[in-house]
């Protein structure tokens, strides 16, 4: 018999700022990303979405959209501090978010480069009005990340033709070990020289200084990326557990990159349309397994402040879930949810902290109110219910209410 348990995660699709968000994310308050997408379009129609209960899940019908009676729809706190890609999709996987330290980086730049040398690597200290970067084994830099919230990330930073992204990655691995920010990524590309990176320096609000990564010229060829969270433990998650009991998992578009998935099969893309190309590819090959998507373009085209993008890729990733749902089984369960909000018309480009949408589809289950659930784990314990193992160290399921 045919069990497969999937979950699309559009990302930065929230549905109303969360009650703690003043006192949080200062402005997030007033954050509302299905909101201000109505605002600017009226018309927008997403059938899929709709029926399965989307309008339900934020509270109110559009010109077009309305309450589905049929629905299995509910809405999810975040857990974790912030609203954060990452830290949401270890979250739905069943991480227990730990509170990380807020830091600029020149305050605990001396003991990151104490620590580099008592591991046997060069590690100099370099000043730049006032501040502080790590320089280390001449080709990694470690500084501020200066896209993230400002204090949350560290980023580690290096020429790959000089320097092997393993080395890197060991570098940023002890890094991890002395500093208690949300996450330290590690990344770097080919073609570009120490002299790039320099070039790509800047320092914000005189107390954050790093490497600018989009002007690095990292990302032009061989790109290679890492993401090392604060308390995350792979062996509590979704992809490990399933994996150790010989059940299959794939992952897709940017939750391949960000959440390990060692046994499995992960597949990196990010245009929507192959999102879900290769979500009903991988689905129609399995008999039984789990199959995760982040459709990021929702996310981008919240970042680059468009209600008119972020319409066309719900459109888009909508007629892809209908197309999945038309091959699911009576046995199949289908999780549609987000990972934090991204609000276009906030009037900046970050991630907003706000309820998500749960909905839930499985053939011949209608009307189930999933509630108001305390943590996105809550996907990944249902996930492992619905496998019949356990072991995730956060969130309670809701499976028993799609029976």
């Amino acid at each position: 018999m045919l069990r497969r348990f999937v979950i699309i995660v559009l990302d930065g699709f929230g549905i109303g700022a969360m009650e703690d968000a003043k006192s949080v994310r200062r402005g997030d308050e007033r954050a509302n990303t299905l909101r201000s997408i109505l605002r600017d379009c009226p018309d927008m129609k997403l059938p899929v979405l709709e029926g399965l209960g989307l309008m339900n899940a934020y509270g109110a019908e559009s010109l077009r959209m309305g309450f589905s009676p049929a629905a299995n729809f509910g809405k999810a706190k975040l857990m974790h501090f912030g609203a954060d890609t990452f830290m949401g999709h270890q979250e739905i996987m069943g991480t227990f978010p730990r509170k990380p330290d807020i830091h600029p980086f020149w305050e605990k730049a001396d003991e990151v480069a104490a620590h580099l040398k008592a591991h046997g690597h060069q590690a100099e200290i370099i000043r730049h009005q006032g501040l502080k970067l790590v320089v280390c084994d001449k080709y990694v830099t470690i500084g501020d990340n200066l896209e993230a919230d400002l204090g949350m990330c560290y980023n580690v930073t290096a020429p790959l033709d000089y320097i092997p992204f393993e080395k890197e990655c060991e570098i940023a691995r002890l890094v991890r070990q002395v500093v208690a920010v949300m996450r330290v990524i590690v990344f770097g590309g080919r073609g570009n020289c120490m002299e790039d990176l320099w070039a790509a320096m800047e320092v914000k609000e005189g107390k954050f200084i790093g490497i600018a990564s989009a002007k690095s010229r990292s990302y032009e060829r061989g790109y290679q990326c890492l993401h090392l969270g604060y308390g995350v433990d792979r062996q509590v998650q979704v992809p490990t557990i399933l994996g150790n009991a010989g059940i299959p998992v794939v992952l897709i578009g940017k939750v391949a990159d960000i959440v390990a998935n060692d046994g499995g099969k992960s597949i990196s893309c990010v245009p929507v349309r192959d999102c879900m190309e290769h979500t009903i590819r991988e689905f129609r090959r399995m008999e039984k397994g789990f199959v995760c998507t982040n459709v990021q373009e929702t996310d981008l085209a919240g970042h680059g402040q468009s209600s008119a993008e972020y319409r066309r890729v719900l459109e888009e990733a909508d007629r892809g879930i209908g197309r999945l749902i038309k091959e699911m089984g009576p046995e199949d369960v289908l999780l549609v949810m987000a990972d934090h909000g991204n609000d276009p018309d906030i009037g900046h480009s970050r991630h907003t902290r706000e309820f998500v949408p749960v909905l839930a589809y499985r053939k011949g289950v209608e009307g189930a109110r999933l509630g108001v659930r305390e943590t996105l784990s809550d996907a990944g314990a249902s996930v492992c219910e619905y496998f019949g193992v356990f072991g995730v160290e956060n969130g309670d399921s809701f499976l028993p209410l799609l029976n």
